[in-house]
C-alpha cells in the first residue's frame, strides 16, 4: 500500500480580542483512506520560512523608516544640500544618505507628517508575518491609508502658516495640492468643514460611541447636566437663566434659593416636546398619572411640578414610564414628581377604558424604553475574558487519527463486519468516526462491539451512535489524546452569538464538529443540570450566567440565585443592585443560602407569577413578549398596575441538598413554577450532583424537558437524567450531553474561570445601578397567628425537650436551625416551633426575622419542662 505525506492544514488566525464578530468555525472533516496511512507531516514548511524571512525584513524596514523620519524633523534642514548636484558633503540623517533621501521623498515630496503612518503599518505587517501579534491586516491598511491622507491634508491646512519659512513641509506636496483644490472650490470655511466632517465620519466608522457622544452634544439639557455634575452653583445659574428666558402666562417666576443643593430639571425629556398646546374647543387630551391612587372613571387628577436631583444610582422604575402633560400650554410635569412640592395644578379626564392609552397622546410620545433607567450602562467587554491562542488546525494529530482508524477497521474486520467507508470529524475534545456499513450488515452487530472497540483503542468514553440521526452512517465517538480548551471568549466573540436574537441566549460551548452551540432558555423553558463532582457542572452554570450578562440589560433580566454551599455564587455579589432579585424589605444577601429563605423565595415567585398572569389577562396578552411590546408602545396604563416585566431566571445549585432538607416544601412550588411560569417570563435552572430518583422525581422531570448532563458515575444516573445511557461514558472536564429534543447533542462546555467571572462582576458593579435589588412580593403568611393556637401540648413531639434546650442555649428561635440540627423536615420543625410558642419558650413569628426567645435561664426551662410533664 502506498504512503503519502499529508499536507499540513493552513493555520487559521484567531480574531483580534474584543472584535464584534469572528470568523465562523470551520468543520474539519477529512477522508481517512490510503492517503493517510503512515503519513507524516513534512519536517520543513516552506511557507512558514518565507513568512519568517519577510517578517524580519519588514521589521527592519519599519525601524529604518521610523528612524529616518524622526531624524528628518531634526536634521532635514542640513541635508537639503545633499540633493544639489555640486554638493559632496556627508548626510546628517541618522540613517545616512539613503535615510535622508527616503524621508525627503515621503515627507517633503508626498504626505508630510502623515507619512509616519507608513512605519506603523510596516510594524503591524511584520508582526503579522512573524505570528507575534494577530491582526487583520486589511483593516490596518485601510485605517493607516485614511489617516495618512487625512493627516497630510489637515496638517497642510492648519500648520502651513506655523512652519512658514521652515524646511519642514507639514502636509507635503499631496496635502498642499489637495488643500488648494478644496479652497478653490469651497473656500476656507468649506475646507475646514470638509476636514472636520471627514474626521467625524471616520470616528463613527471606528466606534458607535462617537454617535452617542454626538447625540449628547446635540442635547443642550443633557450637556448642562454633564457640565454641572458636581457643580451645584453652575446648575443653579443655568436653571435661573432658564426661568428668566422661559415665557410665562399665569405662573410666577421662581428663582432658586441661594443654597448648596443640586437641582436637576427632570421634567424635561428628549422623547417628547417641551410643551403641548391644548386647544380650548376640543376635549382635554387623556394622560395617565401613575402617581395617582384614584382609579375611578371621569374623575380629576392633580399633577404637580417639582425640582429634584438625579442621584448617582437611580431608583427602580418598576417598569413605569414618565408621562408628560401640560397645563394651558405653559409648563410640563412629570407624573413621578413629589406632590408635596406643588407648583401648578393640572386637571385631566380619565379614559373610559383604563387599560388602553389615548390615541392622541400615544402618537405624541416615543415608545417606552426600559433601558433609560440606566441609560449609561455598558455591556461587559470581551477583553475581560481570557484569550487562548489556539490553532485548531495545527493541533490535529494526524498520526493519532490514522492509528485509531486502523484499529477500528481491524476490530470490525476481526468480527466479520464489513464497511464501505470511514470518515473522521475532529472536535475540540472528541473525534467522531462515521462508518458506512456494507450492505447486509446489521446495526446491532456494530453496536455490540462497543467494548471491543474501546479495548482496542485503549480509551475511555467510547460512545457508539447507531445510527446518526439524519445520516445513513454509524458514529463512533473517541476522545482525543490532547483535548483543546473551548474558551468563553471564543464563543462570545463568534458571529453566531453576536448576531443572536434569542430572548435568553445561553452560549454553552462547541459541538464535536467545532460549531458554536447556543440555546434559548426562553423556549426550553427550564433546564435540569446534573453531573458528578469535578466534572464541570459549576463551570457550566457560570458559562450560562456569563452569556446572559453579556447579552441582557439589567432592566431586561433579573436573577434569583440559590447556593446552599455558600461559595459558588458569592462572586456575583457585586452585581446585586444590577441583576439580582430578592423579597422586598429583606436585609440579607440576595444570594440565598438558607433553606427557609429558599422556601419563602419560591413562594414569593409563585405570588409574582400569579400577579403577572393577572396583568396579562387585563392586557389581553398571551405571553410576556406580547405584554412588554404593548407596554413599550404605551398601550397599557401604569396607573392600573401595569409595568415592564423583566425576565426572571432562578438558578438553584445543589438541589439534592435542598430536597433532602426541606422535601415537599421545596418540590411543590418548584413544580408549580415549572408548569405555569413560562408565559410570564420566569425560568428555572436546577443543578444537582446526585441525579437519583428520590431527588429528580417524576414531577421534576416532567416539567424540565431540557437536560444538561456532565459525566456521572453510573448508568442508572444517566438514565435518570437523560432517560438513556451515555452520560456515564463521558470523559469529564466539561464534556457533556445536552438534550432539548429527541436526541442528545455532545458538547464541550465553554470554560470560564473564576478570575474572569470576578472581572465581569466588578466591571458591572462600577457602573450606575439601581438603589436596591429587584423587589419580589412578600408572600402572604399562611395560617398567620393560628399555628401556635392549634398546637397540642398534651402530645408533645419527642424532640420537644431537645429543641427547647437548643433554642434557649443559642438564644435563636429559628425553624431552619431546628431543621439543620435535627435533620428533620420543614413540617415537623414547624410543628415543634408552634408547640414551643404555645409553651412560652419563643415569641410569635416576625416574618423573616428569628423569633424572640422568652426564656433566658436553663433552670427556668427545666421548671417549664417539668410542669409540662
Amino acid at each position: 500500500m502506498t504512503t503519502q505525506n499529508a499536507p499540513k492544514a493552513p493555520r487559521k488566525r484567531t480574531p483580534k480580542r474584543g472584535a464584534t464578530s469572528s470568523v465562523q468555525s470551520e468543520q474539519k472533516s477529512f477522508q481517512l483512506g490510503e492517503a493517510l496511512q503512515g503519513g507524516k507531516p513534512e519536517p520543513l514548511n516552506t511557507s512558514e520560512v518565507i513568512c519568517l524571512v519577510c517578517g524580519v525584513l519588514l521589521l527592519a524596514l519599519a525601524f529604518f523608516t521610523l528612524l529616518s523620519f524622526i531624524s528628518h524633523l531634526l536634521t532635514g534642514g542640513m541635508d537639503q544640500k545633499l540633493f544639489e548636484e555640486s554638493y559632496t558633503g556627508t548626510a546628517m540623517n541618522w540613517a545616512g544618505y539613503i535615510g535622508a533621501w527616503w524621508s525627503k521623498y515621503w515627507i517633503t515630496d508626498n504626505f508630510g507628517l502623515g507619512a509616519f503612518f507608513i512605519p506603523i503599518f510596516l510594524f503591524a505587517a511584520a508582526l503579522k508575518l512573524l505570528d507575534a501579534f494577530h491582526v487583520r491586516l486589511w483593516k490596518w491598511f485601510v485605517n493607516c491609508a485614511f489617516l495618512l491622507c487625512w493627516t497630510s491634508v489637515a496638517a497642510a491646512f492648519f500648520l502651513t502658516s506655523i512652519f512658514a519659512g521652515s524646511y519642514i513641509s507639514p502636509g507635503g506636496y499631496h496635502g498642499r495640492h489637495v488643500v488648494e483644490i478644496l479652497q478653490n472650490i469651497s473656500g476656507w470655511v468649506g475646507t475646514f468643514l470638509i476636514i472636520l466632517l471627514t474626521l467625524l465620519a471616520y470616528l463613527c466608522y471606528l466606534s458607535a460611541e462617537t454617535i452617542r457622544f454626538i447625540k449628547r452634544l446635540m442635547h443642550p439639557k443633557q450637556m448642562v447636566r454633564d457640565f454641572s455634575d458636581g457643580h451645584p452653583r453652575i446648575t443653579r445659574f443655568c436653571l435661573w437663566m432658564k426661568h428668566l428666558l422661559t415665557p410665562r402666562r399665569n405662573a410666577p417666576e421662581a428663582v432658586p434659593e441661594d443654597n448648596d443643593e443640586e437641582y436637576d430639571d427632570e421634567t424635561e425629556t428628549s422623547d417628547v416636546p417641551d410643551s403641548v398646546e391644548i386647544p380650548t374647543d376640543i376635549p382635554v387630551a387623556t394622560v395617565y398619572d401613575p402617581s395617582s391612587d384614584n382609579d375611578s372613571e371621569g374623575t380629576a387628577t392633580t399633577l404637580t411640578l417639582s425640582t429634584t436631583t438625579l442621584p448617582a444610582t437611580t431608583t427602580p422604575a418598576s417598569g413605569t414610564p414618565d408621562w408628560i402633560v401640560t397645563a394651558n400650554g405653559d409648563e410640563e410635569s412629570n407624573a413621578g414628581d413629589n406632590p408635596e412640592n406643588s407648583g401648578t395644578e393640572f386637571t385631566i379626564e380619565q379614559p373610559a377604558d383604563e387599560d388602553l392609552a389615548d390615541e392622541n397622546h400615544e402618537a405624541a410620545l416615543e415608545p417606552y424604553d426600559p433601558k433609560l433607567d440606566l441609560e449609561n450602562y455598558h455591556y461587559p467587554t470581551l477583553d475581560l475574558l481570557k484569550h487562548y491562542d489556539i490553532d485548531t488546525h495545527a493541533n490535529i494529530d494526524m498520526e493519532e487519527q490514522t492509528k485509531n482508524k486502523d484499529r477500528i477497521i481491524k476490530v470490525l474486520h476481526d468480527f466479520q463486519v464489513n464497511i464501505s467507508s470511514i470518515k473522521a470529524t475532529v472536535g475540540p475534545t472528541i473525534t467522531l468516526y462515521e462508518i458506512t456499513p456494507a450492505p447486509g450488515v446489521k446495526i446491532s452487530k456494530i453496536r455490540n462491539l462497543e467494548d471491543d472497540i474501546a479495548l482496542s483503542l485503549a480509551a475511555l468514553g467510547i460512545r457508539i451512535i447507531a445510527p446518526i440521526p439524519g445520516k445513513g452512517t454509524i458514529g463512533i465517538e473517541v476522545p482525543n489524546a490532547k483535548p483543546q480548551i473551548v474558551s468563553m471568549e471564543s464563543i462570545l466573540n463568534s458571529r453566531k452569538f453576536q448576531e443572536s436574537t434569542m430572548e435568553l441566549p445561553m452560549a454553552l460551548g462547541k459541538t464535536i464538529t467545532n460549531e458554536v452551540f447556543i440555546a434559548d432558555l426562553a423556549k426550553m423553558p427550564h433546564l435540569l443540570v446534573a453531573g458528578a463532582t469535578g466534572q464541570g457542572k459549576s463551570v457550566g452554570l457560570n458559562a450560562i450566567i456569563t452569556s446572559l450578562l453579556y447579552k441582557k440589560h439589567p432592566a431586561e433580566l433579573k436573577l434569583v440565585m440559590v447556593d446552599p454551599k455558600k461559595v459558588e455564587f458569592s462572586i456575583y455579589s457585586p452585581i446585586v443592585n444590577h441583576f439580582l432579585a430578592q423579597i422586598e424589605d429583606e436585609e440579607d444577601e440576595p444570594i440565598i443560602t438558607d433553606v427557609q429563605k429558599v422556601v419563602n423565595t419560591l413562594k414569593s415567585l409563585c405570588f409574582e407569577m400569579d400577579t403577572r398572569y393577572d396583568l396579562l389577562k387585563k392586557a389581553r396578552a398571551r405571553n410576556i413578549k406580547e405584554y412588554n411590546e404593548k407596554f413599550r408602545n404605551r398601550q397599557l396604563n401604569p396607573q392600573n398596575g401595569h409595568k415592564f416585566m423583566p425576565y426572571i431566571v432562578v438558578i438553584i445549585d445543589e438541589f439534592g441538598d435542598l430536597i433532602m432538607t426541606a422535601g415537599k416544601e421545596i418540590e411543590l412550588p418548584i413544580a408549580r413554577i415549572a408548569q405555569l411560569a413560562r408565559a410570564v417570563g420566569i425560568h428555572m435552572i436546577i443543578a444537582t450532583q446526585r441525579p437519583t430518583t428520590n431527588i429528580i422525581t417524576g414531577t421534576i422531570k416532567a416539567n424540565f424537558p431540557a437536560r444538561m448532563a456532565f459525566k456521572v458515575s453510573a448508568m442508572v444516573d444517566s438514565r435518570t437524567i437523560l432517560d438513556r445511557p451515555g452520560a456515564n461514558q463521558l470523559v469529564g472536564k466539561g464534556d457533556m450531553l445536552f438534550l432539548a429534543g429527541s436526541e442528545p447533542v455532545r458538547l464541550q462546555c465553554a470554560f470560564v474561570d473564576t478570575p474572569e467571572v470576578e472581572a465581569i462582576a466588578n466591571y458591572i458593579a462600577c457602573q450606575q445601578s439601581y438603589n436596591a435589588p429587584f423587589a419580589l412580593p412578600r408572600p402572604p403568611m399562611e395560617d398567620a397567628g393560628g399555628g401556635a393556637n392549634d398546637a397540642d401540648l398534651q402530645h408533645l413531639d419527642p424532640m420537644f425537650a431537645e429543641a427547647a434546650h437548643l433554642i434557649v442555649s443559642s438564644q435563636q428561635g429559628s425553624t431552619s436551625m431546628i431543621q439543620r440540627k435535627f435533620a428533620i423536615g420543614y413540617n415537623r420543625a414547624g410543628r415543634l416551633m408552634d408547640q414551643l410558642e404555645k409553651a412560652g419558650v419563643v415569641g410569635p413569628a416576625q416574618g423573616a426575622k428569628p423569633r424572640d426567645v422568652l426564656i433566658q435561664d436553663p433552670a427556668a426551662l427545666e421548671i417549664l419542662l417539668n410542669n409540662l410533664g
